[in-house]
């Protein structure tokens, strides 16, 4: 046997693997050495799409600076950020000089689904430290183990009478994709039925395939509450030696059935399955069906305890994976493009701070190459991308800045001119929400050559860009009337009712992107924008700690607000009712609309107001 097939029988969770299957493994694993101290991952980074194995030497498990946990020969690391798709909930560093086997996800996820690889994450996710509170960026030990049973459920039960045949209950598992079927007769809840059961006792058995399924069925069944938590699931597969699991309400109504690989990777919240999935897809019916699991996710993950930046990255992610998708299936449709092209995600997308009701802002650049037809196959895959974010139920942007608009697609020399023209005369409202949107630029397709926000930074009218900009930044006003200590809108549809977007994000979003362009950075998140800004000296201390804690406070709220609206089934929007919210958040929204209201008028006081 191949040395590093034998190294990994000798240990969890491979060790009853087939010992062909660890040649095949053997055969991809990469081998890495790091010097002792080597930071491997750091903590809170983008989730892992590979595990380590330790071969030699040990590694340490750091937690805001403090090891908490020393890993040696044989363990496995990486695996909860990469099962849950979650940023990295501790620093890996190699104690020692390091030696260790890298194993890719699509290799190690299949094992750690068999019943045999459950009591190893049970170990592994349930024995291991958590991270702290400070700056917590938890892992899989928070995603799973410790969410309610209600949220880890894939899909609604199938229930079927004792007396329907084995051959009836197996079509519909087939029908809905189910790995089993409840037993109910009059007097409630029987027993349960799996494939298990049928491919031991009915396909390599003796029971004929038209007896009742009260024959095979297994009873009586082990149940848990919706409240119980992933720990107590994962406790009751090992403990019973199942992988199937109803989950009972409080009235002991059958809400679903949990399976291993459910635990194993959170499957339907989980943002690195979601990811595969839309990755996988072949057509937008099958898109849809991917990006529909992104609320959920969304849920999940504000249970999980991530803050709000990282809940809005993980959308990012899932956004760009989609995009991109979209994108390879219209070239297979369309054929090979005669330029090569960037695709631009643009506004809160760009910035990665999108939230459930943020809008597709999008833009479009290619290489300069003669001929309509380039012109015309571009504009075709973008009316396809836009087409197919509407088939998934994304919003695309309704002011128009869209690749499939000619204002926000083009080749890379008209992009040039366009924006000289734009900022030579910066007068049209249009022209500057485009240029502001265009400024949050991030390319998800296609070459970073190709995106045309340097010739912001380079352009001759910078000075004059940059007064705009900032009056742009002035004009987003936080609401302005008083009630019960809460600010307000005080007029216009929105009277009596909170704007968390527009009276409290959109002015700092836009402070942010004017002191940034002053400073020369081009970052496009909002808080590092602003400490880039502070670094700089195109804002004081102050103003930065200012706008970052407001920043913070109003992203909590909004997210908090939409979290809500998705459990109740509500389509979430940013209009916050503020009689539910409780005195001291009214004071704390209070007095930082004051403050973000004071930082705008600071810099207005340096403005001058001519072209």
């Amino acid at each position: 046997m191949h040395d590093i097939a034998e190294f990994l029988k000798a240990h969890d969770p491979f060790c009853d693997v087939d010992e062909e299957i660890l040649e095949q493994l053997a055969e991809r694993v990469e081998v890495e050495f790091f010097a002792g101290g080597t930071v491997i991952f750091k903590q809170g980074e983008q989730p892992q799409t590979k595990v380590r194995v330790v071969r030699k030497g040990a590694v340490d498990l750091v937690d805001h600076g403090r090891v908490v946990d020393l890993l040696g020969e044989g363990e496995m690391f990486g695996h909860p950020s990469m099962l849950s798709g979650l940023p990295t909930g501790f620093e890996a560093r190699a104690h020692e000089d390091l030696l260790c086997y890298e194993l890719a996800a699509r290799d190690v996820v299949p094992l750690l689904a068999r019943p045999s690889g459950l009591p190893y994450l049970a170990r592994s996710l349930l024995s291991r430290p958590r991270p702290g509170a400070a700056g917590e960026s938890d892992t899989a030990s928070a995603e799973m183990p410790r969410q309610p049973a209600r949220a880890l459920i894939r899909r609604k039960p199938v229930i079927c009478s004792p007396e329907i045949s084995l051959r009836e209950a197996a079509q519909r598992m087939i029908d809905v994709g189910a790995s089993s079927v409840l037993v109910r007769g009059d007097e409630g809840m029987l027993g349960i039925l799996t494939d298990s059961d049928l491919r031991i006792r009915v396909v390599a058995g003796s029971v004929p395939v038209d007896s009742p399924v009260s024959e095979v069925m297994t009873s009586p069944i082990i149940t848990v509450g919706a409240e119980q938590t992933g720990a107590d699931v994962i406790l009751a597969m090992l403990d019973n030696d199942i992988r199937h699991v109803p989950v009972l309400s409080s009235r002991s109504e059958v809400l679903g059935v949990i399976v291993g690989i459910d635990l194993v990777a959170a499957e339907a919240r989980a943002p690195f399955v979601l990811r595969r999935a839309i990755t996988e897809a072949k057509t937008k019916e099958e898109l849809r069906e991917a990006a529909g699991r992104l609320p959920s996710t969304v849920v999940a993950l504000d249970r999980a305890d991530l803050v709000p930046e990282q809940i809005s990255q993980v959308i990012s992610v899932v956004a760009d994976s989609l995009v991109h998708r979209m994108i390879e299936l219209a070239v297979e449709s369309k054929g090979p493009p005669p330029a090569t092209f960037a695709w631009l995600a643009l506004g809160s997308h760009g910035r990665r701070e999108p939230v459930p009701t943020s809008d597709v802002d999008s833009g479009m650049a290619w290489r300069d190459t003669p001929g309509a037809e380039v012109t015309e196959y571009m504009h075709a895959i973008a009316a396809d991308v836009t087409d197919g974010l509407g088939i998934v139920g994304w919003r695309v942007d309704p002011h128009g800045v869209t690749a499939a608009d000619e204002f926000a697609a083009s080749s890379i020399g008209d992009w040039r001119s366009s924006i000289e023209r734009w900022l030579s005369h910066p007068e049209n409202n249009k022209v500057l929400i485009a240029t502001s949107i265009m400024l949050d630029a991030r390319t998800v397709y296609g070459p970073e050559a190709l995106s045309p926000r340097s010739f912001f930074y380079e352009s001759q009218h910078r000075p004059a860009l940059l007064r705009w900009m900032l009056r742009l930044a002035l004009a987003a006003k936080p609401p302005t009337g008083f009630m019960r200590d809460i600010v307000l809108e005080h007029s216009g549809e929105r009277r009596g009712i909170l704007d968390i977007k527009h009276g409290g994000l959109l002015p700092i979003v836009n402070l942010a992107r004017y002191a940034a362009l002053k400073a020369g950075a081009r970052v496009t998140p909002t808080v590092e924008r602003l400490r880039a800004a502070g670094g700089a000296g195109a804002l004081d201390d102050g103003q930065v700690r200012t706008l970052v804690e407001a920043y913070h406070l109003f992203a909590d709220l909004r997210l908090e607000h939409q979290v809500h609206q998705l459990e109740q089934g509500v389509a979430p929007d940013d209009r916050i009712d503020p009689k539910q919210l409780n005195s001291l958040t009214r004071r704390y929204l209070r007095d930082a609309f004051r403050e973000v209201a004071a930082v705008q008028k600071k810099l207005a006081g340096g403005l001058v107001w001519d072209t």
